[in-house]
């Protein structure tokens, strides 16, 4: 599978993130604690937004991140208010560019952990409920692009969480139709650059891991010493595959089936279900 995380808050560089924590998403592409595999190596993907431009940025390769020069250099130099960054393990799918998360359509970004059992039995009929017009923007081979485009597909721009639960709809019907006992595991996130959604849930109830950080005003009354809570709003939100960290209080599981918004206000965490196809 992979491991990913989601910023949002205070601009920072990439490398705070990525490469400062005692167990950051680098050390994870190695030894990850709590994924399905220990190494995912299989490429990676950092996605940012700059202000005042739409379009977020990405930087894709298909090596593995704990070496990559190039990341390790726009790190240290890119500062940004919503990061996304991912490591891969390919669960079969060619290890290509086209294949590395986040995936990118006008301002949306979109990054997955999980897959579509037996994705090569369902590719066929989930491929033909996309939009044709958004069909040609599909570049790679991967489950995760396809839940994206059929995301978009079902509304993703006007209402994320009702196009999330249609496509995880018709991605569980289209299983079963084709004999698959628990046809979706994902964890996903999702954002237009103003607002931030993540998803857990798998048909089986065991959904991949996935935590959301504590609130800063309360982490900082917990840890005064810290700096980097001394440096960021109230506002600032971390949501991870596995913790990068130790600090105590600081990380809480997402619950089983739920989705959470992150925005500019009050955070919001509710339920999640599949909507069945019409």
């Amino acid at each position: 599978m992979c491991r990913w995380l989601a910023y949002a808050g205070t601009p920072i560089l990439l490398e705070t993130i990525l490469y400062k924590p005692t167990h950051s998403l680098i050390d994870q592409s190695l030894h990850s604690r709590l994924g399905v595999e220990t190494t995912n190596g299989d490429g990676f993907g950092v996605g940012w937004y700059t202000p005042g431009v739409d379009a977020p940025a990405l930087v894709r390769d298909t090596g593995p991140a704990w070496s990559n020069r190039n990341l390790r250099e726009i790190a240290d130099h890119v500062r940004s208010p919503l990061i996304f960054a991912h490591i891969r393990a390919s669960t079969g799918t060619a290890v290509q560019q086209s294949n590395c998360h986040p995936f990118r359509r006008g301002r949306w970004m979109w990054m997955h952990n999980g897959s579509i059992t037996d994705f090569h039995r369902t590719k066929r009929d989930l491929a033909l409920a996309v939009d044709p017009d958004l069909f040609p923007d599909i570049e790679g081979s991967t489950d995760s692009e396809l839940m994206f485009f059929l995301a978009l597909t079902f509304g993703l721009e006007q209402d994320p969480p009702g196009a999330v639960a249609r496509m995880a709809g018709l991605v569980e019907h289209t299983g079963r139709r084709h004999g698959v006992e628990f046809p979706l595991q994902m964890t996903v996130a999702v954002t237009d650059g103003r607002r931030l959604w993540a998803f857990r849930y798998s048909s089986q109830t065991q959904s991949r891991s996935l935590f959301y950080s504590t609130r800063v005003d309360t982490l900082r009354a917990l840890h005064p010493d810290v700096a980097f809570l001394r440096e960021v709003s109230d506002e600032t939100r971390l949501i991870v595959s596995e913790p990068p960290g130790d600090l105590p209080g600081a990380w809480n599981e997402v619950p089983e089936g739920s989705y959470g918004i992150v925005q500019s206000g009050e955070n919001e965490l509710h339920p999640f279900a599949p909507s069945p196809p019409t």
